[in-house]
């Protein structure tokens, strides 16, 4: 069993290096098409979106900023969980198909 001991940043020391890289939590966010204050989700719970671009900013692997979330606690395994991560246009595509699924639902209840 390999066990890592190693712990995640501080947020703090997140939001420096980001500014050391010119820029805040907040124009990234907003650069990436989030509010201003979304991304800051991710100093504090699991995203893997955030993580990513958090990481892709500062030009490191989020396993190295948050090793609690990326390496299996048991085996040390390296954790994929950029898979978790849903596309916008997935979102979008499946918000759009919402109403209409809804619509067809209400006929078929009704026609019943």
């Amino acid at each position: 069993m390999i066990l890592r001991k190693s712990s995640d940043w501080h947020p703090a020391d997140i939001i420096a290096a980001l500014r050391k890289k010119g820029t805040t939590m907040a124009a990234l966010s907003r650069k990436s098409g989030l509010n201003s204050s979304t991304l800051s989700n991710a100093l504090t719970r699991a995203w893997p979106k955030g993580e990513w671009l958090i990481a892709e900013c500062l030009g490191i692997h989020p396993s190295k900023i948050w090793p609690s979330r990326y390496f299996d606690k048991n085996t040390g395994a390296l954790i994929d969980r950029k898979n978790k991560m849903r596309s916008n246009r997935a979102r979008k595509d499946s918000e759009a198909e919402e109403p209409e699924r809804h619509y067809y639902e209400a006929i078929i209840l009704w026609k019943h």
